[in-house]
């Protein structure tokens, strides 16, 4: 059992009469009270960031004040804590203070004085929590900003939204195309919230076999079906106290999807075989790469466990839409590679950095942290430029050189990569290039390259 955040004072005193007394005048002042006959157990119940202070007797049975003092700052060294004492416990009371009490109140004392040093103390508990959770913003701020690299509008953006549902119990669903980085924006939830010290769980339910996507998830009892021989832990229970990670949940059968509605809503699991209900206390994230509001139109997936889910969404915008934030990455993988590898950092070129900025990234994060591993080793990055809606390919390679090499093959990528725009002639491909068309056919023909080899073009205009 947990003491309440709601309460503001708990009072620990054996003596039932002066605890009601002390109960009433601090009622009276409208503070929220819990009145205890003993001092075991309370170090258990009180969370590390309880926003309340503690006043306690020092002479009790079983575990005195100064005991207590102790273990409650062993706990949380700036909890506020009030010792009670006896006319004849003054030189023990200044030993509690030299130990880190907050203040000390010789019997008898007015109502006032109780009141006034609670309320110091409230005061000084709020400075300090709120201090407290500026300095977790604040490195909150600075780890999420070395794991998801950017300063683009969308992910400041995004930033922002992981920040403000870490904190928060709510299930999130996590929308983003392949390669985006949906586990590394799971992770960022779980490190960031009240269950970081909890396990995080993270399971592909497009890779699990349909014939055992259940036993999985949910665990299984002996002889619950053919080869089950032993009880077997699912992943919902394994991640109890924690983070579950449930990529690809757009791949789950719809009788999966309601078990799993079930869960979502109960709280509760139920093993293959079994008739025991199981209490959970987890997250759930999910992700998808599809839009699942027009799978449940179609009926592949169920509308209200998508309505379940979709109560907190958190969008990855691709790499395409977020600008230089290409060329910030680029450089962290690569010297992120050189130092992994004991190899010296390489500089991006002129040339090279144009060319990351026009590439479409289809594969996004994923590919061109693959392309900053094959840079740092020093080997030929070959892009390949086709769009994400399955337009032209064509395979473009950032080499090393001199300048007239590296301007050369710059300049074969530009031509190269708008022609695998769809034109419709020769004048078009030349006025996207800013060039005239005679010029665009000397280049062409030094590079090797051909109209025919554009998106799409009308064979009556490749020779106007």
């Amino acid at each position: 059992m947990t003491i309440d955040n709601r309460i503001q004072v708990v009072l620990i005193d054996d003596d039932p009469h002066l605890r009601q007394a002390l109960s009433q005048t601090l009622d009276l002042a409208g503070l929220k009270i819990l009145p205890l006959s003993e001092a075991k157990g309370v170090v258990g119940q009180l969370e590390r960031d309880w926003p309340g202070v503690v006043v306690s007797d020092i002479r009790m049975p079983g575990m005195d004040g100064l005991e207590l003092l102790t273990e409650l700052h062993a706990q949380d060294p700036e909890l506020p804590v009030l010792l009670i004492t006896g006319h004849g416990d003054v030189p023990l009371a200044v030993q509690a203070m030299r130990a880190g009490a907050y203040d000390f109140l010789e019997k008898p004392f007015a109502s006032d004085a109780l009141l006034d040093s609670v309320r110091r103390a409230l005061a000084l508990r709020r400075l300090v929590l709120d201090n407290r959770s500026l300095r977790l913003a604040l490195s909150d701020r600075n780890e999420l900003s070395t794991r998801l690299v950017g300063q683009s509008a969308p992910m400041r953006r995004l930033r922002e939204q992981i920040g403000a549902l870490a904190a928060t119990k709510a299930d999130v669903l996590i929308l983003g195309e392949t390669g985006a980085g949906k586990e590394v924006v799971a992770r960022a939830l779980h490190d960031l919230s009240s269950r970081r010290n909890g396990p995080f769980v993270a399971i592909n339910a497009g890779a699990l076999a349909e014939s055992v996507v259940e036993s999985e998830l949910f665990g299984h009892e002996p002889g619950a079906f053919t080869g089950a021989q032993k009880r077997r832990i699912g992943k919902f229970e394994f991640a109890n106290g924690g983070t579950l990670f449930l990529d690809e949940i757009e791949s789950m059968s719809l009788d999966v999807q309601v078990k799993l509605l079930r869960m979502l809503q109960e709280r509760v699991v139920e093993r293959l075989g079994g008739n025991q209900l199981i209490p959970l206390d987890i997250r759930v994230i999910a992700a998808t790469k599809e839009d699942l509001r027009q799978a449940a139109d179609q009926g592949r997936f169920r509308a209200d466990l998508y309505y379940r889910l979709n109560v907190a969404p958190l969008r990855i915008p691709p790499l395409r839409e977020r600008g230089e934030d290409a060329l910030m990455l680029f450089q962290h993988f690569a010297d992120e590679a050189s130092a992994r590898h004991g190899l010296p950092p390489h500089e991006l070129q002129p040339g090279q950095r144009a060319l990351l900025l026009r590439h479409s990234w289809p594969g996004n994060v994923r590919e061109l942290q693959n392309a900053a591993e094959r840079f740092a080793l020093g080997l030929e990055l070959a892009l390949d430029n086709s769009a994400p809606d399955g337009g032209v390919s064509t395979t473009v390679e950032v080499v090393s050189g001199g300048l007239s090499e590296q301007v050369e093959n710059f300049e074969k990528t530009l031509i190269a990569a708008e022609l695998a725009r769809p034109h419709s002639s020769v004048r078009s491909l030349a006025e996207a290039l800013g060039i005239p068309r005679k010029t665009l056919h000397d280049k062409l023909r030094k590079h090797g390259l051909n109209f025919a080899d554009s998106g799409a073009h009308s064979h009556t205009d490749e020779l106007d």
